[in-house]
């Protein structure tokens, strides 16, 4: 395995990545497939030791197993995610139904590997939430503006009038590809495809629901700029 073009911190230090499973082989071949990378790396193999560990450790991004021997894994993100909102989640599962990734992912999740799975494509969808969170550093950040909203992809600030908006990680990046191609409708697989880099057998529930959580974050109480094109996807325009 050949690590990736070098990844770090907006402050420069490694990125650190916490690993939750109560496989201990498995946990410890991910932690040293991750130290492999540069990062630093720790493991837990219960959700108690992950919520303690998570707080002195102080991770950038957490590989997640759902079923735990105590807290599930979604117990486990939901107390995360009390302390860090925007703490970036991988979940593992050997579930492979669509259900149960709609599930984690509706939960909070960011992105989700199933077992059986190889080490190079954890890493490889670990770097690709790092970037998509802006956890890493990036010299290539703008500003987008669509009507009287405005996204700082540097700052992860979003704004609509002037008022400040707060989004959750998959939340800001949805809203960035929307305002990336503002006018232009988007279909479900096009969103799946690029804000969680696969889609879901065709069932695209997922999209729907992320919708509404922007709409109700964006459009509440004003003139509104998502869009349903029934039977073609979604578009982001100017309100008026």
């Amino acid at each position: 395995m050949t690590p990736g073009p070098d990844l770090r911190r907006a402050d420069g230090n490694p990125i650190r990545a916490l690993v939750v499973d109560d496989e201990l082989t498995l946990a410890e071949l991910i932690t040293i497939a991750l130290r492999f990378e540069g990062w630093e790396a720790n493991s837990a193999t219960d959700g108690l030791s992950a919520v303690k560990l998570a707080k002195e450790f102080r991770p950038d991004v957490v590989v997640l197993d759902i079923m735990l021997p105590d807290l599930d894994g979604l117990e486990v993100l939901r107390r995360l995610r009390a302390d860090e909102p925007n703490l970036p989640v991988l979940f593992l599962t050997a579930k492979d139904a669509v259900e149960d990734r709609i599930a984690g992912l509706t939960a909070g999740g960011d992105d989700y590997v199933t077992k059986p799975f190889s080490l190079e494509e954890v890493v490889l969808r670990l770097r690709a939430l790092l970037r998509r969170t802006r956890v890493v550093a990036a010299n290539d950040g703008t500003t987008l503006t669509v009507g009287d909203l405005t996204l700082d992809e540097d700052s992860r600030e979003v704004t609509r009038g002037g008022d400040y908006i707060e989004l959750t990680a998959t939340e800001f990046e949805l809203l960035r590809f929307l305002m990336r191609n503002p006018k232009r409708v988007l279909s479900k697989a096009q969103i799946l495809d690029r804000v969680w880099n696969y889609d879901f057998g065709g069932q695209a529930n997922v999209v729907e629901l992320y919708i509404s959580y922007l709409r109700k974050k964006i459009d509440a109480g004003r003139q509104p700029m998502i869009h349903t094109m029934r039977g073609a996807g979604y578009v982001l325009k100017p309100a008026g």
